[in-house]
């Protein structure tokens, strides 16, 4: 079976974009040999990158599409003949299709009976398919950002394409796009090989070929070389480790193409920076690894990535240039740190006033003002509350508003205008210089936590009241305005501050069982437009709740099927107080665990299908209009079975509110599918939909009753 290859050669690639590309060229080029009939159950895929090429190895292709028969729907039989003979709509439709009208047939489908014509297909070879084809699978990968290169030409790719290799086994297929024709003439690393091509003579040859020009063309090679190299160069210094980075890992990965390590030092007297600032400079700006000892000390020296393999004397020309460039931004940050002391972030706070925010939301100092009036909103929800004494309680309420206050202020300092990404880092670190008191400094530090699924929330709750109202409220602000994400795109990062909201309430243990999504939501919307808008409010609502399942299936790693049943639960609505506590998100995630791990049981299976035939006679019963309440009337109830079916309602009720708070989520599992006897029972000997509407309604509330206190637990119907 033949093999292919197919190398897009660019100019360099923004790290940040390949990995992404690679996938999906390799998805793309896999879903055209499935739809073209080219795949074969040996089929192997195997793809490759660099910052100058895209590459797919396939092995176990076929070498040709296989012949076969088509059968093609025409007119109907009456439209085609008329009195016995075909009418011009018959011999039309037989020309088109390639045959005689006298082989033409009638068959029967859903539409009535109608003609059809059965067709040879003669296969065409992988060679011509893959070469029409592919042009198109090149075109069609996604980029964050593209650009024209070519005057008056329509394609559109991430940077300009320079070169194709195009091999079917040792035949190149001449396949071409945006001007250049594929070959089998490949490039070398810039530096080390120079620019003479680089022949590749067939698929299977092209990684060992490419290596041979000082290019390592799979990733995952490339990032264990990286990882094994600065492992060897920190153990230069004794004690010393490289401080695990698997982001900064990832982006060198997708820098280099033949990698190698070099260890640097600095002035130790840099140490007395703070630690996130030093850092940030090495990490962000020139992509150097820290080192630490033992106690997780960052010590005077890095590590950096090479695209180059150097001897010693060409090492210590570069280790030399680094190291008098990482001087000088460090020189840089602690002329920003001295600077910026002048000014205290109190006085600061004057200053966000002419920091825009959003062009239709004001400045910075109104995102301000908004966020400690949401805060207070937030602790005033609490239930039940957080502390027992009154001093205690004012101390929080002071520290979160103080800040609340001061949270934005480091957006006015030089330090953050020159480093960005430490918005929010450096107001903590300022805060603590400034001997403001260790917990207004930390929350500060933490607002913008958790920044992605891999960060921590912030470490204390006044830190996780402030970050709540940050972000509850940009939602609020923006859904508002009418920018709320859309498909691919979010420009203000709303599903990241929603994902954040959702992980604070599941996560933070001081707040999780006092805290809820519409405790938050309600907090943030109050005297907002989307106080008085029932819809805006409920997308809002939608929103969070569709970060939550998110949640569930990335984070908690259960079921799409089981992430969705929760997320129609009665626990992540509106309407969550049960006995005056509330059910902590935390619980949530962990009762989502336990179902998950039960989903494929008996007793589940069999409860979720009763509960689906209990949701849709409901659902039946109020599209005719009919009028029923949440809970049946006792004296109404008749039957044996429907008497038992109430009484084990009210007892499982109890059961799971009660195992649910415990935390004992097998038992809430075991309390719910023990409704299956008697649900089986009321459906074999109860009908419900009677004549008498008394007695109809009143069965129709015991199901509602029962669904009820199921579904605050999760809707088992989604689970059927």
């Amino acid at each position: 079976m033949p093999a292919l290859l197919l190398e897009i050669g660019l100019e360099e690639i923004p790290a940040g974009m390949i990995a992404a590309a690679q996938a999906e060229l390799a998805q793309r080029v896999e879903n055209l040999l499935m739809r073209e009939r080219l795949t074969t159950d040996a089929l192997r895929v195997t793809s490759y990158s660099t910052p100058r090429r895209l590459a797919v190895l396939v092995e176990g292709l076929l070498p040709g599409q296989p012949d076969m028969q088509e059968e093609i729907v025409g007119p109907a039989t009456k439209v085609a003949f008329k009195d016995g003979a075909p009418t011009q709509a018959a011999i039309a439709f037989a020309k088109k299709s390639g045959v005689d009208v006298s082989t033409l047939k009638t068959i029967q489908n859903a539409k009535g009976e109608y003609v059809s014509a059965t067709v040879d297909r003669r296969g065409h070879t992988a060679a011509e398919v893959l070469t029409e084809g592919l042009p198109a699978e090149i075109a069609g990968i996604y980029w964050p950002k593209s650009m024209y290169w070519r005057a008056g030409k329509p394609e559109r790719i991430v940077r300009p394409v320079r070169w194709m290799v195009a091999l079917l086994d040792e035949t190149v297929l001449p396949l071409e796009f945006a001007g250049v024709t594929a070959g089998r003439a490949s490039f070398g690393h810039r530096v080390l090989h120079g620019d003479a091509p680089v022949i590749v003579s067939a698929p299977k040859e092209y990684a060992k070929t490419l290596a041979a020009a000082y290019v390592e063309v799979d990733p995952a090679v490339r990032r264990e070389r990286i990882r094994k190299a600065l492992d060897k160069a920190a153990r230069r210094i004794a004690g010393a480790r490289w401080r695990e980075d698997e982001d900064l890992v990832e982006i060198v990965t997708n820098l280099t193409e033949w990698p190698s390590v070099i260890l640097g030092s600095f002035e130790a007297s840099y140490l007395d920076l703070p630690e996130e600032v030093l850092v940030t400079v090495m990490r962000g700006h020139q992509k150097y690894f820290a080192l630490e000892d033992s106690e997780k000390k960052l010590l005077p020296n890095f590590l950096a990535a090479l695209n180059l393999e150097v001897d010693e004397a060409g090492a210590a020309v570069i280790r030399h240039g680094n190291e008098r460039v990482l001087r000088a931004r460090f020189n840089d940050a602690r002329f920003f740190w001295d600077v910026d002391q002048k000014i205290p972030l109190v006085d600061r706070v004057e200053m966000l006033k002419q920091v825009t925010f959003q062009k239709d939301l004001g400045s910075y100092w109104d995102k301000t003002e908004r966020n400690r009036a949401v805060a207070r909103q937030i602790i005033d929800r609490f239930d039940p509350p957080l502390f027992d004494s009154e001093v205690k309680f004012k101390t929080f309420c002071a520290g979160v508003d103080q800040a609340a206050l001061l949270a934005k202020a480091d957006l006015t300092t030089e330090m953050v205008k020159e480093f960005t990404e430490l918005q929010g880092v450096v107001g903590g670190l300022y805060a603590r210089a400034q001997r403001l008191p260790d917990g207004v400094a930390r929350a500060i530090h933490d607002h913008y936590k958790p920044a992605s699924q891999e960060d921590t929330i912030p470490s204390l709750a006044a830190g996780s009241v402030v970050a709540l109202a940050d972000k509850s409220s940009s939602i609020v602000d923006m859904f508002a305005i009418g920018l709320q994400p859309t498909g691919s795109k979010d420009p203000f990062a709303l599903r990241r501050a929603g994902n954040g909201v959702v992980r604070i309430l599941v996560e933070d243990d001081k707040l999780n069982d006092r805290l809820h999504l519409s405790h938050v939501l309600s907090a943030a919307i109050e005297d907002t437009k989307a106080a008085e808008h029932a819809a805006l409010r409920s997308s809002i609502h939608e929103f969070l709740l569709d970060r939550f399942e998110f949640y569930l299936r990335e984070t908690g790693k259960v079921s799409p099927q089981v992430a969705r049943a929760i997320r129609k639960a009665g626990t992540t609505g509106t309407s969550d107080a049960v006995g005056g506590h509330l059910i902590g998100y935390g619980k949530i995630a962990g009762f989502a665990k336990a179902l998950d791990a039960e989903v494929g049981s008996p007793n589940v299976l069999a409860v979720a299908e009763l509960l689906k035939r209990t949701a849709n006679i409901l659902r039946q019963a109020r599209e005719k209009k009919i009028v029923f309440a949440d809970e049946e009337t006792e004296s109404l109830l008749r039957e044996p079975a429907e008497k038992e079916l109430s009484r084990n309602v009210t007892e499982v009720n109890a059961a799971i509110q009660r195992s649910y708070r415990e935390g004992n989520y097998g038992a809430v599992i075991a309390a719910i599918a023990s409704l299956q006897p008697p649900l089986n029972a009321f459906f074999d000997s109860v009908m419900v939909m009677v004549e008498d509407t008394s007695l109809r309604d009143n069965r129709l509330a015991l199901l509602a009753r029962t669904e009820s206190v199921v579904r605050w637990a999760a809707d088992f119907s989604e689970l059927a």
